[in-house]
């Protein structure tokens, strides 16, 4: 420095001082400063004060000389101190230079830069608030700052601030928030301890509303939750905490609408590897929790997002317990907003918007077109472009559900084969509320869900497939479903009479209420529909039917009325191609009739045929059950026709009597001595009344080889008493009571047994035709191979 220029009025002793590399003497130089400094004051010379100034800044501070810069550091901390109060006329002037020198690549300054501040800082107090955003900018990058002197002089600055802040009520809050989210990102641990210790600080000052700018900083603290310092996550940790208590204090003040994407985001885990990212997730999981509570109806517009992030949580297993259960209960939350005035159509839907399906379609909208709504089926999402919540005004505003959305994410989860047990579990309640809260909507996107619920059925878990029969039949029930029978089933020549309720079951009227169940016997167009696709699922996949097809029959039996289960699939097997097939499904049909405690009601309303309705049901099953003779035989027992029991054991002997075959009247065999057939086994005591009954079981027994089956039958018969030995004192009573039992079935029984029988020689022909072909076939190949 040229120690002969001009440094008026600082004299030439002490700009000597000034650039002297001891700090003794630059101290002395500082005192001179100040002496001078005062002088101006007590004369009111500000012109003088700012020359004194603008001298150290540029030709001390600012200079290339290490202990110059040192020197002018000093002597503007002088000029502070002698100002006082009067300082803060001069801030711009004496911050500035001092800030610059926080970039110095010697620590030493950087230290000495560090400790003029602090002291002109200490001066000013409230003055210096003006200027925080410099002051702030410059302190978080000293926090990171290497060397450990710098960075304690820094924290000792840092308190001071706080201090300063925290006792004034004239903090600027909206200038310092674009900066504090800018400073939010930095990855250094150092920096992110600064950043989180004045958010903190600046939450707990009364007269500081930092909550209405939370959005701006609150996806900045969930990546700080990610630290690894477990000190940083802990304070971390304990603002957010305070955040949420201040938000469940004031929730109308809250900005849902923005901060909720923000949930959505961090709610999925993109690499579960990481501790922290599990400690992010439950964190937000549970702010998503409270935000649904807290914000009701608001969120139901953006429930697609909100799912999309709860469900695959719900799978988690004990390690993440605590997230599984705050996901559980943002999912129910969510579930008991959906109410059914959701089912009305919003004004866009009245006035014939265009981002709405049409009533006649079947397929959910994939391409949205709205800006401010999540589309839930992209598997990543940026948080900048998605709106959530509404914010929180004065005015009641209209809440549509965002169905198609939902839909969506239901639908891509129970396509996904990873997806766990417990989300397709979750997915399938959702499914089956959205169809009795909001049925009209639901069934625009029923032909798009029903491939994929009649694939689940087809699932590992039994209570997946029970969830899933329950949004099949309620399908298949609910009145909504009711559309043109034309269009009713696949084929308009396969209708059928489906069951009315009976004595005790109110029949529908209108639409079903809030409260209503699959149970109710009232079918729609899509229950033959189902019928179908279930039997063709059956047919295709011979291992379900084999492990699951009892099940789900039964299942179906307790949520659809029986009767028309069983008088559906009889008539539409009666057309059945594959005849095997068709075989096999009645003997699964017929063991689920005569053992399955769900079908005791069908089973007391076939057993006498005292109905015209009844009597309509056992010629349709019959026709069908001509696919299997051994079953027919059976449904004879059932119903008590006794005589053509014996008719139909007669033709056995055009029959093939195959192993398969013999197997099938052992376990008829079983089953007469079942608690099913007591009935049977007691009318055999009426050996005169039943003779018929007699011939069909000698006819069995005539069939069996000498088996286990064959010594179980005779040992029955041979319990058969003789006739004479049975006859009442009082004949003539006996026989009038006779008649009337007699009469009063033939009276309502209406059936041509006649045409039965033909019907069973026509598909055992039929039988015989595609066993002959099947053989013929083999025996060709057989050739073939020899040749």
């Amino acid at each position: 420095m040229n120690t002969e220029k001009d440094f008026s009025p600082l004299t030439p002793n002490i700009v000597r001082a000034l650039n002297d590399k001891l700090y003794e003497k630059r101290k002395v130089a500082a005192l001179e400063i100040e002496k001078l400094v005062r002088e101006f004051v007590a004369q009111n010379n500000s012109t003088q004060i700012r020359h004194v100034i603008q001298i150290l800044a540029s030709e001390f501070a600012l200079s290339q000389h290490p202990h110059s810069r040192k020197g002018g550091l000093i002597g503007l901390a002088a000029c502070s101190i002698a100002l006082g109060k009067d300082s803060g006329l001069y801030l711009k002037e004496l911050i500035e230079p001092v800030l610059t020198c926080f970039n110095d690549s010697d620590s030493r300054l950087r230290y000495y830069a560090c400790e003029a501040l602090y002291n002109i800082v200490k001066v000013a107090r409230g003055a210096v608030l003006p200027h925080f955003n410099l002051l702030f900018d410059g302190l978080s990058k000293l926090a990171a700052d290497p060397d450990p002197n710098v960075k304690s002089g820094s924290e000792l600055l840092d308190r001071l601030l706080k201090d300063i802040v925290t006792e004034s009520n004239t903090f600027d809050l909206v200038a310092f928030v674009p900066l504090l989210r800018e400073r939010i990102y930095s990855n250094n641990q150092y920096a992110r301890q600064f950043i989180i210790s004045w958010i903190h600080v600046l939450e707990s000052v009364p007269d500081i509303n930092l909550l209405d700018y939370l959005p701006e900083i609150l996806d900045g603290l969930f990546q700080i939750l990610g630290d690894n310092s477990k000190e940083i996550r802990r304070t971390c940790e304990v603002v957010l905490g305070e955040f949420l208590k201040e938000i469940k204090k004031t929730p109308s003040k809250v900005k849902f609408a923005e901060m909720a994407n923000i949930l959505v985001i961090h709610c999925q885990v993109a690499d579960e590897t990481k501790l922290t990212n599990d400690l992010i997730q439950l964190t937000s999981m549970t702010w998503m929790r409270e935000f649904i509570q807290l914000a009701g109806r608001v969120v139901l517009p953006y429930s697609s997002g909100i799912l999309t992030a709860v469900l695959p949580c719900l799978s988690y297993d004990d390690r993440k317990k605590n997230t599984k259960e705050a996901a559980s209960a943002c999912n129910h939350s969510l579930m008991k907003l959906v109410t059914p005035e959701d089912d009305e159509d919003n004004e866009e839907e009245k006035s014939g918007s265009t981002g709405s399906p049409s009533m006649g379609e079947g397929q959910s909208k994939v391409d949205g077109d709205s800006s401010d709504v999540l589309n839930a089926s992209q598997e990543s999402v940026g948080f900048s472009n998605i709106s959530f919540f509404t914010p929180a005004s004065g005015e009641r505003l209209q809440v549509n559900l965002d169905l198609d959305g939902i839909v969506q994410v239901l639908d891509r989860h129970l396509h996904d084969s990873s997806t766990g047990m417990m989300t397709r579990i979750a997915v399938l309640k959702w499914l089956y509320h959205l169809y009795i809260k909001t049925p009209r909507k639901m069934f625009r996107h029923t032909d798009s869900l029903f491939p994929i619920l009649l694939k689940t059925l087809s699932d590992e878990s039994d209570e997946v497939i029970l969830k899933d029969l329950e949004v099949l039949a309620e399908i298949a029930s609910s009145p909504a479903g009711q559309t043109d029978p034309a269009s009713s089933c696949d084929s308009t020549d396969n209708k059928l009479v489906l069951k009315v309720p009976k004595a005790g079951q109110q029949p529908i009227t209108g639409p079903k209420g809030v409260d209503s169940s699959p149970t109710t016997p009232s079918m729609n167009s899509y229950f033959y529909k189902f019928m179908i696709n279930l039997l063709k699922r059956f047919s295709l996949e011979r291992k379900l039917l084999d492990n699951r097809g009892g099940f789900i029959i039964r299942q179906l039996c307790l949520l659809l009325h029986a009767e028309n289960i069983f008088h559906s699939m009889a008539d539409i097997l009666l057309k059945e191609e594959d005849l095997k097939f068709a075989s096999t499904m009645v003997q699964t049909l017929n063991t689920i009739l005569l053992t399955s405690a769900e079908l005791f009601e069908l089973r007391n309303q076939l057993k006498d045929l005292h109905t015209q309705e009844s009597c309509a049901l056992f010629c349709c099953l019959y026709r069908s059950w001509c696919h299997n003779p051994v079953a027919t035989v059976s449904l004879c027992f059932l119903t008590q026709n006794y005589r053509h029991a014996y008719d139909l054991i007669q033709k056995f002997g055009n029959l093939e009597v195959t192993v398969d075959f013999l197997m099938e009247v052992d376990k008829l065999v079983q089953l007469i001595e079942s608690p099913i057939f007591t009935y049977l086994r007691l009318q055999l005591l009426d050996v005169e009344n039943n003779p018929y009954l007699i011939k069909a079981l000698y006819g069995l027994l005539m069939l069996l080889p000498q088996s286990q089956a064959f010594q179980l039958l005779s040992h029955r018969l041979k319990c058969v008493p003789n006739p004479e030995l049975m006859r009442t004192v009082d004949e003539s009573k006996y026989m009038d009571s006779k008649q009337q039992v007699g009469g009063k079935r033939a009276s309502h029984a209406k059936v041509d047994y006649n045409e039965l029988l033909q019907h069973f020689d026509h598909v055992q022909s039929k039988h015989l035709e595609v066993r002959h072909q099947r053989s013929g076939r083999v025996s060709d190949h057989s050739d073939r191979k020899m040749m």
